[in-house]
């Protein structure tokens, strides 16, 4: 059915497709809200230090 060279890519794309899976797994659930939330939190605090200079 499969050679050994034929198994080894088949196994490295699976490896890679995995990978790749997880990774997006990960950025989507934890690193864009967290860059998404941290930077929310920084431009209420130069807004809030705009308003306390001004008044």
């Amino acid at each position: 059915m499969f050679e050994f060279d034929q198994y080894l890519g088949f196994l490295a794309f699976l490896t890679i497709l995995t990978i790749g899976f997880w990774l997006m797994i990960f950025l989507i659930t934890f690193v864009i809200p967290y860059w998404i939330v941290g930077s929310s939190i920084e431009r209420i605090k130069e807004i809030r230090a705009e308003k306390k200079d001004r008044g």
